[in-house]
């Protein structure tokens, strides 16, 4: 009898024990459900978070990238940046240095993003300040060009100018120095004779002449100015030489040409003006044509020939 009395009571707190167990098996999974959601929440949030983090990165590097684009078009054609411009152009560099350092980070902070934000900011206002100061100085170079060019348009016309004058007064010059070239008329040549008493004798023995007595005139010239004007004398001896050379003057033609001896003369505008010169060989006379040739201004003015003969019988 007692058996059967405590058998109910068992069963009663076995259903105890089953209830308490099922609901620590609810509670269980309950939390373990509860912490998986809760770690999966915490994950999509740092996904979100990472996701955010990396668009706010490649918006960064998109304007980092067109800020550079911007500073390499306007100092690419600009190499030679000078003085303030070098300034702004070294200050850009390092912005940019900075700004890639931030960019170029895994793990970059959001203070680091704003930094590097702010400073992408800093250097498009930089980048812009060159831009306007580059354009000043193009518009001025342009300007300095622009009057350069007025300068060696006007350079070159003045030169042209200048060479029509040069050549209109060597013209002119030219002209006066023909038109002023002295004339010589009635050239006479005496082979003379010194006598022993001092008296001269005129003769066409070769033997017994010892000079030459060469006369003429000057003729009129109302062009040629008053005072000493220079004649060149050219003596040619019976073989074609010139005898005696003392030197060399210049030709109309440019040319050189040796001359016996000069004569300097003191000349009077519009007057006729005698003109007399003696001229001794360096040795003997030959026998034979001598030509004798008077220069002005590089031309022939005049010129005679005296002929020396081999003496006659009994040496006259």
């Amino acid at each position: 009898m007692n058996y059967d009395s405590t058998t109910p009571q068992q069963k009663d707190n076995r259903k105890i024990w089953y209830g308490l167990l099922i609901g620590l098996l609810i509670l269980t999974w309950g939390y373990i459900i509860y912490d998986k959601n809760k770690t999966k929440e915490v994950i999509t949030q740092k996904e979100i978070q990472y996701v955010n983090v990396s668009n706010a990165k490649d918006s960064l590097q998109a304007l980092f990238n067109a800020a550079s684009a911007r500073v390499d078009s306007i100092t690419g054609n600009n190499v030679q940046l000078q003085g303030a411009l070098a300034e702004k152009n070294s200050q850009i560099i390092k912005l940019k240095s900075n700004i890639r350092n931030i960019l170029t980070k895994k793990n970059a902070s959001d203070s680091e993003l704003k930094q590097a934000q702010e400073m992408i900011a800093q250097l498009n206002g930089k980048i812009d300040e060159l831009f306007t100061e580059i354009t000043k100085l193009k518009g001025e170079n342009q300007q300095l060009t622009n009057t350069n060019q007025q300068l060696t348009t006007e350079k070159q016309g003045l030169q042209e100018n200048l060479s029509a004058s040069q050549t209109e007064n060597k013209n002119l010059s030219d002209k006066v120095d023909v038109a002023s070239t002295l004339h010589a008329s009635n050239i006479t040549i005496a082979a003379v004779e010194m006598k022993k008493n001092g008296k001269e004798k005129v003769t066409s023995n070769v033997k017994r002449a010892d000079m030459f007595v060469i006369s003429g005139s000057l003729d009129e010239n109302r062009v040629t100015p008053s005072g000493k004007k220079t004649i060149y004398v050219v003596v040619y001896n019976p073989n074609g030489s010139v005898s005696g050379s003392e030197g060399s003057f210049t030709l109309r033609d440019g040319s050189s040409k040796s001359f016996t001896s000069k004569v300097e003369v003191n000349y009077e505008q519009g007057k006729s003006l005698p003109l007399s010169f003696t001229w001794k060989p360096d040795g003997k006379f030959e026998t034979g044509d001598y030509k004798i040739e008077i220069y002005n201004h590089g031309f022939k003015i005049g010129e005679g020939v005296k002929n020396l003969k081999k003496s006659g019988f009994l040496g006259l």
